[in-house]
């Protein structure tokens, strides 16, 4: 089994939890909540600016 990352925020899913999703494209997208999912896909956040995501990053303006 292997431990994916989450698309968005960063964070590790473990085997058999969370969501994968394939594009068109053949890009695969995992997610470990629909509160990523919804970030992501739907109102188009970008995970940089968001506090709780592992992408944020400090002093950035």
């Amino acid at each position: 089994m292997e431990i994916r990352n989450c698309s968005f925020c960063g964070h590790e899913i473990e085997p058999g939890t969370g969501k994968m999703l394939v594009r068109r494209d053949g890009r695969i997208l995992y997610f470990c909540s629909r509160k990523c999912e919804k970030n992501m896909l739907e109102l188009k956040r970008n995970p940089r600016k968001l506090k709780w995501t592992k992408f944020y990053v400090k002093g950035q303006k």
